[in-house]
């Protein structure tokens, strides 16, 4: 019957308790195993839920920006109690994670920034082909995480004769009314890219893909338009030249297929006919070069492009020469000869057959006899 009386006393106590303090009895403080903090210190009101007014003691420092520290509960427990921190519910937490968020700057976001700055400005060409010396060496920045406004020039110098820049910055900060200042000095000189020899080469010697490699080099060391690695590969040096040069376009010549006095062949070619004949060279000529080429059976000089080694092409078209619409009998041309054939042997003083010619599919052209004079 006591025990009955005491227990609904005790349940009507309970109902006649402010809701505050119902709810002050539930809150129990409990420690958190993860926390995310963004002030410079920690406080217990960021390690433990339900702290009270002891919420915004400080206890720790923040971990470095970007960063993430581990305390052991032990120890926590231990420091909470030095702040009159009791009775705090840890359950199974072995250590709590304290992480420190931040907008975290890569060295290479750095170098574009200085480098975007700078570009097309001051005689400075392409931000990509602007290189970036800081003059401490700049790791990976980190910032507070508040820090989300783009990264904003203010303030540019530089000395076209030095390369040396001193350039400020701006950054939009969420949690400040004034931005977040950055500043950074250093050297930046424009680069271009450029074929660069592998090893010492000869002016006889052609280039191959292996003694070719692409670097970077400051643009005033390479004077004139540099050459591409595949502009370079192929052709000859004008000069012998050591290994690590940069080659510029005036450094290199095509190599020639054609030498003054060499034998060659003479390729003479029309739509449906392909001859060839011996000759000589009167002149040197790179590939794609016109030179004078004497035709060994007929003695004739001829002109033709250098089309590969030792070979000389003749087009037709440009050997031919006008024909009367009429022939008379006197004439160079047989009654029975096309135009293209009358051309070929002219070259190489062997009349063709009807056969051969017949095999070169040449189309037959019909040649009109003049009328004969009369008295």
């Amino acid at each position: 019957m006591i025990r009955t009386t005491l227990a609904t006393i005790s349940a009507l106590l309970a109902l006649a308790l402010p809701v505050e303090a119902a709810d002050d009895v539930i809150a129990v403080p409990t420690l958190r195993a993860s926390v995310t903090v963004t002030a410079d210190v920690v406080r217990v009101g960021d390690l433990v839920d339900n702290a009270g007014s002891a919420a915004l003691i400080p206890v720790y420092r923040s971990p470095d920006l970007g960063t993430t520290g581990a305390l052991p509960v032990a120890q926590v427990l231990s420091v909470l109690r030095a702040k009159q921190v009791i009775g705090v519910m840890t359950g199974d937490i072995k250590e709590v994670s304290v992480t420190r968020p931040a907008r975290t700057l890569a060295n290479k976001d750095l170098e574009n920034a200085v480098a975007s700055a700078l570009e097309r400005r001051f005689g400075l060409g392409d931000a990509a082909n602007i290189s970036v010396t800081f003059d401490r060496g700049v790791a990976d920045m980190h910032l507070d995480a508040s820090n989300t406004g783009a990264l904003q020039p203010v303030a540019t110098r530089y000395d076209a004769r030095s390369g040396r820049f001193d350039i400020a910055f701006e950054i939009g900060n969420d949690s400040n009314p004034a931005p977040t200042k950055l500043r950074f000095t250093g050297t930046a000189i424009e680069t271009v890219e450029v074929a660069v020899l592998t090893r010492d080469i000869d002016r006889a010697e052609l280039l191959k893909s292996s003694d070719i490699t692409v670097e970077r080099k400051p643009k005033a060391e390479v004077t004139g338009e540099p050459a591409s690695r595949d502009r370079t590969i192929g052709m000859l040096l004008r000069r012998p030249m050591r290994a690590g040069t940069p080659i510029r376009v005036a450094d290199i010549v095509k190599p020639d297929f054609v030498q003054r006095d060499q034998n060659v062949t003479i390729i003479y070619q029309v739509p449906g006919l392909y001859l060839t004949t011996r000759g000589k060279a009167m002149e040197s000529g790179a590939e794609g070069d016109t030179v004078s080429v004497l035709n060994l059976q007929s003695k004739r000089t001829l002109t033709g492009v250098v089309t590969g080694r030792g070979q000389v092409t003749v087009e037709g078209a440009s050997q031919s020469a006008p024909m009367a619409p009429a022939v008379e009998q006197t004439s160079s041309i047989k009654r029975d000869e096309t135009p293209a054939a009358a051309l070929a042997r002219s070259l190489v003083e062997a009349p063709l057959s009807p056969a051969q010619i017949a095999q070169a599919q040449i189309p037959q052209v019909h040649v009109s006899q003049a009328p004969a004079k009369s008295e």
